[in-house]
């Protein structure tokens, strides 16, 4: 029986290994990846047109079933969602990878827990030092930190996978920053549930393929 087309999934790097994971794990082999850099988040204003120019060249290319956008808005303002809306693309639902994997709920209550959080998933873990220490310039003005995290009071790890050795950096970052540390096991829930949606059972064709992470 021949496969269908496979479906493009255009995803965060940020968020390129979680996504993977659920792929993998559940063997939906009709889903393809391809990611904007991770540290596009850095320049919120380009990811509406990165994002076109990707949907656009998948429709050019006639392979797709569908394309699904692994995005927030992440800080677009409403203009990522105006795109994806211009290109009929739909997208996960939610602001940030944050609410993707707590859920929407779950994130709204730790927001009213304490507004001040400074929320950490296993990829900020992994690359604080480079995108909040060195990103941000304390690495060369550490007095900056003050300036920077006065109205925080806490770091929050929102973890997608039992790693001790995560767990330790998590926590060493909270120290560095000076605030107080909480850690919320989430897993990768919301990214497998909204995937799920689009799941083709007994698919046997179709690849991974992840052609930028960060």
């Amino acid at each position: 029986m021949r496969a269908r087309a496979p479906v493009l999934l255009i995803g965060c790097g940020a968020i390129a290994r979680e996504i993977l994971w659920a792929i993998e794990v559940n063997g939906w082999r009709h889903m393809e990846l391809t990611c904007l850099p991770a540290d596009i988040h850095n320049r919120p204003r380009d990811i509406p047109g990165e994002m076109r120019a990707r949907i656009r060249a998948a429709k050019q290319s006639g392979r797709y079933a569908a394309i699904i956008a692994m995005f927030g808005d992440c800080g677009t303002g409403g203009l990522l969602d105006k795109v994806l809306e211009d290109e009929g693309v739909e997208r996960m639902p939610g602001a940030h990878c944050y609410e993707f994997y707590a859920g929407a709920a779950r994130f709204e209550a730790m927001v009213d827990e304490e507004l001040g959080s400074l929320y950490l998933t296993d990829y900020l873990v992994r690359f604080f030092d480079r995108l909040i220490i060195k990103g941000l310039g304390l690495d060369r003005f550490a007095h900056l930190r003050d300036d920077y995290f006065s109205h925080y009071k806490r770091v929050v790890y929102l973890s997608q996978t039992n790693d001790p050795d995560l767990l330790e950096q998590a926590k060493a970052a909270a120290r560095r920053l000076d605030l107080e540390f909480v850690h919320r096991h989430t897993g990768i829930g919301g990214i497998e549930k909204f995937l799920r949606q689009h799941a083709a059972p007994g698919q046997e064709e179709g690849r991974v393929d992840v052609l930028q992470e960060a």
